[in-house]
């Protein structure tokens, strides 16, 4: 018995080393110090580990859905009340997006209160300024899907926009193919176009963070800067580190279920041509109020400018302090960022729906 206590881990270093031979996993490990197991530096970890969950959601929900303007509302209407466990699957999709949602803008602000975007991780930055944008992107296109009032008054936007940028928008035309419609095209988005470019982002972006390895922490970033001694890289282990990211991903799907179980995602009415009674989902009320203020074009030079400036901010803010006491002016401009933020969603709120778009889509 002592010797086949002896020998299982053995078999398994040496099944280990005969799959990293070949593969060369091994190689994609990297010193990692102690703090990187906290909360705050396993966020983006957790966003990707959602982002697995909404792909093997999606990969099912597929198999039922149909991106026609016609049936696309009936087959979630299906999925809900006739596909086994149809609900729950449609919830988890549901809930894990709007958790990921969260969780990469956590991320963001921990990256941001850390200053982890200076020197020489600004091109991750802005890698990561992507991966938002296509965050926002699969969770547009996914509320189109549904092709409830929300989603039909969504595209209606989406349409809208596109004819504001001209040709670069043609591809948002109801024109631009009339064999396939344009929830179609979206659905290509959703399912296809926006998964890839995710990826060729994420690829990178794992690849930085090997790279660069995981930011040390602020103060000891600044003793270093001072002629400090260099602060501390190890205290952990990749393996430890993805285990503990793995399970926080559970975490989340665990959260997810009982999520879907006991608050079902929702499905409005059928949409009704030429009306605007809804808002977007939360994550875009933050634009509504400017929407409100000066139209349409609004919801395409706010984002604009917001992305802008968050990309130009690891080469304005050059000092070599990460310490948010040492970036005063930075933390103040980001503390006044987010307090507007909320109050334009609180705003966006309490306001009645009123109309944007004008008539109805064909």
């Amino acid at each position: 018995m002592a010797n086949a206590a002896v020998a299982a881990p053995r078999r398994r270093r040496l099944s280990w080393a005969a799959i990293d031979e070949r593969l060369g996993i091994s190689g994609l490990a990297y010193p990692v110090p102690a703090h990187a197991n906290g909360i705050g530096y396993i966020l983006g970890g957790i966003s990707f580990f959602g982002f697995l969950i909404l792909a093997a959601s999606g990969v099912w929900l597929a198999q039922y859905y149909h991106p026609t303007a016609a049936t696309a509302r009936e087959s979630v209407v299906y999925i809900m009340n006739t596909v086994p466990f149809g609900d729950i699957v449609r919830g988890v999709h549901f809930w894990t997006a709007n958790i990921v949602m969260a969780t990469v803008l956590l991320h963001f602000g921990r990256v941001f209160t850390t200053a982890a975007y200076k020197r020489p991780r600004e091109a991750n930055w802005l890698i990561g300024l992507g991966l938002l944008a296509v965050t926002l992107g699969l969770i547009f296109t996914g509320t189109v899907l549904k092709w409830d009032q929300e989603g039909y008054e969504a595209l209606g936007h989406n349409v809208e926009i596109g004819n504001l940028i001209g040709a670069f928008g043609t591809w948002f035309s109801t024109d631009f193919a009339a064999t396939l419609p344009i929830i179609g095209r979206l659905y290509l988005a959703h399912v296809v176009i926006l998964p890839a470019i995710g990826m060729l982002l994420l690829i990178p972006h794992f690849l930085l963070v090997k790279r660069h390895g995981i930011s040390s922490l602020p103060a000891e970033a600044d003793v270093a800067v001072d002629g400090g001694p260099a602060p501390e890289r190890t205290g952990s282990t990749f393996v430890a580190h993805i285990v503990r990211m793995a399970g926080f991903g559970l975490v989340l799907l665990a959260v997810a279920v009982v999520l879907a179980a006991v608050v079902p995602a929702p499905l409005g009415d059928r949409p009704i041509p030429g009306t605007e009674t809804t808002k977007p989902p939360w994550m875009f009320l933050v634009f509504y109020p400017f929407e409100d203020w000066f139209g349409l074009p609004a919801l395409l030079w706010v984002p604009a400018v917001v992305f802008a400036a968050l990309a130009a901010l690891p080469f304005l803010d050059r000092s070599p302090y990460r310490s948010p006491r040492r970036r005063r002016l930075v933390m103040a401009i980001g503390a006044l960022a987010a307090i507007a933020a909320v109050l334009l969603v609180l705003y966006a709120l309490v306001t009645v729906p009123v109309a944007h778009v004008q008539g109805a889509m064909g």
